[in-house]
C-alpha cells in the first residue's frame, strides 16, 4: 500500500504527525493509500515556504508567471490519461466525467495564462494642473485554497493558477479522500518551472484548516465546500482580517415548462440530476414540472432512463454513473430515500439495494427518483449530494418562481421553455447566481466568474474569471505631479481641481 506525502517548497515531503487518513476506492471499498495528516507545525512549514518564496515571484514579470501556465497546460494534456484514472480511482467518477474534471480545469488556466492584459491598470492624464493618476493591482502574499472531494482536479484550478499568475504564492489542502491528484499537479506545475515554494500541498484535516485560518502570514482564502463549513470558515477569515470566498451548498432547480422539448428536457435531467452520482454543487436534483400533463410527461420519459442508468465502476467504458465516495456517504444518501418515503413523497424508482457483481464492496447506488416531492420535505429543502432527483407539480410560472426563490439556496438553476418572454422573466428574476435556458448546468466558462448567491456563497466576490483576478489582487492608485509643476509655497487646503 502506497503512503503519500506533502508537497512543502518544491519537493515531496513525508509526514511527520504520525497521524494518517485512509485513501479508499470507492468502487471495490479497498484501501490503495495512506494520506499523512499534517500537523499545525507541518503546515506553518509549508505557509513558511509560500512566504519566502513570494517576494521573488511578486517580482516576476507577469508575462514570465504566465509561461510557466503554458508549460503547464501541455503537461496537463500529455498527462491526462494518468490524472483521469488517479481521479476516477480515489472519486469513482467515470472517466468521461474525470477528463472533463481536468479539462474544465485546464480553461481556467488558459484564462489565467492572459494576466499580462488581465492584470493591466487605468491612466488617466492631467486629472489637475501638471497632474496625472493611474492604478496597479498588486498581489496579495500567501493566499489558501480548501477544496473537496468531488472535483479534484478543476477546483483547485479554479484557485491557484489564478492566484499564482497574480503574482501570489499558495498552500492548497485538498481533501483528504482524493490526495493524489492535487499532488500531480503540484509536482507538474514545478516540472513546467514554477519556482520552489509558490504552490505547496498539505494534506490533513481540520488541524490544518485551522492552522491556515489562523497564520497571520495567510492573506486570503478560498474554500469550496457545504454551508455549515462555508460559513463558518468564512466568518473565521474574514474576523482575522483576512480575504475569504466560500462556496456552500446549493438545491439546484430545473423549471420545465409546458412547451419545453420533453425529450430534451429528460436528457438533459439524467445528465444533470446523475453525472457523478449526483456529488456536484451544481447538480440538478429539483424538476419544477408547470401543470400535472408536464410532470406526467417528464415523468414517462424519466422512469425507464432512471431504472436503465448503467452503474459500475468508472474505469469501465461504458458505465455512466460510478459509486458515491463513502460508505457513509453512500448511507446517508439512502436515508434521505428512506425520509422521502416516510414523509409521503411517491418514488418511482428505488436506487437502494444495488449490487455490482465483483464490486460487493463497493459504494454504490442506484438512481432514485421521487415524484409529488412538496417543499415542506426534508428531500426538497436540504442537500442530498447523491443521485436522488425530485419532482415537484406547480400550477404555473408565477408558483414556481415564488418557490425556487423561496428557497435556501440560489447556486444555479436553469429553464427548459421555447418561450423567450418566460426565459428572460425567469433569468431577470429568479434568485441564484448562475442561471440555465435550455441548459441543465449553467457553470460558466473560465473568462466569466462561478458563485451562487444566498447561502450558495459567503463573500461578495465570485471564482475564476474577472471576479477572481479582483480576489487575488488589491488595487493601488497613484497619482504623480512632476518638477514643472511642484508649488512653490506651503497649501494647507484640501487638494482640488
Amino acid at each position: 500500500m502506497e503512503t503519500l506525502y506533502h508537497f512543502i517548497n518544491g519537493r515531496r515531503v513525508e509526514g511527520r504527525s504520525g497521524r494518517y487518513g485512509e485513501v479508499v476506492n470507492p468502487a471495490d471499498g479497498q484501501l490503495i493509500a495512506r494520506v499523512p495528516l499534517a500537523s499545525a507545525a507541518e503546515t506553518a512549514s509549508a505557509v513558511e515556504a509560500a512566504a519566502a518564496a513570494f517576494p521573488a515571484w511578486r517580482d516576476t514579470p507577469p508575462m514570465r508567471r504566465a509561461r510557466v501556465l503554458f508549460r503547464f497546460i501541455q503537461l496537463l494534456n500529455d498527462n491526462m490519461d494518468e490524472l483521469a484514472r488517479l481521479i476516477s480511482a480515489e472519486h469513482g467518477k467515470v472517466l468521461n466525467d474525470a477528463v472533463g474534471d481536468v479539462t474544465r480545469g485546464m480553461e481556467i488556466v488558459e484564462f489565467a495564462c492572459g494576466a499580462p492584459h488581465l492584470l493591466k491598470g487605468h491612466f488617466s492624464e492631467n486629472v489637475g494642473t501638471d497632474v496625472d493618476s493611474h492604478s496597479i493591482r498588486q498581489p496579495l502574499g500567501v493566499c489558501v485554497g480548501i477544496t473537496p472531494f468531488n472535483f479534484p482536479a478543476m477546483v483547485p484550478m479554479w484557485m491557484f493558477p489564478l492566484a499564482i499568475v497574480c503574482g501570489n504564492t499558495f498552500v492548497l489542502k485538498p481533501s483528504e479522500k482524493v490526495p493524489s491528484t492535487a499532488l500531480r499537479l503540484a509536482e507538474l506545475m514545478h516540472e513546467a518551472g514554477l519556482p520552489s515554494g509558490v504552490l505547496n500541498v498539505v494534506n490533513g484535516d481540520k488541524e490544518v484548516v485551522d492552522t491556515l485560518l489562523e497564520h497571520p502570514v495567510v492573506e486570503a482564502i478560498s474554500f469550496v465546500g457545504s454551508t455549515p463549513v462555508a460559513e463558518s470558515i468564512y466568518h473565521a477569515a474574514t474576523g482575522r482580517n483576512k480575504r475569504a470566498q466560500a462556496l456552500g451548498g446549493a438545491k439546484n432547480h430545473m423549471l420545465v415548462m409546458p412547451d419545453a422539448d420533453l425529450d430534451n428536457a429528460a436528457n438533459a435531467l439524467m445528465g444533470a440530476a446523475y453525472g457523478a452520482a449526483g456529488e456536484r454543487c451544481m447538480a440538478i436534483s429539483v424538476a419544477v414540472a408547470v401543470g400535472d400533463e408536464t410532470a406526467d410527461a417528464l415523468i414517462e420519459r424519466l422512469v425507464p432512463k432512471v431504472k436503465n442508468l448503467q452503474v459500475g465502476p468508472g474505469t469501465e467504458a461504458d458505465k455512466e454513473m460510478g459509486p458515491l465516495i463513502t460508505a457513509e456517504h453512500r448511507d446517508r444518501v439512502k436515508g434521505y430515500v428512506d425520509c422521502g418515503v416516510e414523509e409521503g413523497a411517491q418514488l418511482l424508482v428505488d436506487g437502494r439495494g444495488l449490487k455490482i457483481e465483483g464490486c460487493e464492496d463497493g459504494f454504490f447506488l442506484g438512481g432514485s427518483l421521487f415524484d409529488r416531492v412538496t417543499p415542506e420535505m426534508r428531500i426538497y429543502r436540504e442537500e442530498i449530494f447523491g443521485p436522488v432527483l425530485c419532482v415537484v407539480r406547480v400550477a404555473d410560472f408565477a408558483s414556481a418562481l415564488e418557490m425556487i426563490n423561496a428557497h435556501e439556496f440560489g447556486n444555479g438553476t436553469s429553464i427548459f421553455t421555447r418561450d423567450g418572454d418566460a426565459a428572460r422573466a425567469f433569468s431577470s428574476q429568479v434568485q441564484a447566481g448562475m442561471v440555465g435556458i435550455n441548459v441543465p448546468i449553467p457553470v460558466p466558462m473560465s473568462y466569466h466568474s462561478f458563485g451562487g448567491w444566498k447561502r450558495s456563497l459567503f463573500g461578495d466576490v465570485h471564482m475564476h474569471g474577472p471576479e477572481g483576478i479582483r480576489f487575488y489582487t488589491r488595487l493601488k492608485t497613484i497619482t504623480s505631479r512632476w518638477q514643472a509643476g511642484l508649488r512653490k509655497t506651503v497649501d494647507f487646503n484640501m487638494p482640488t481641481l
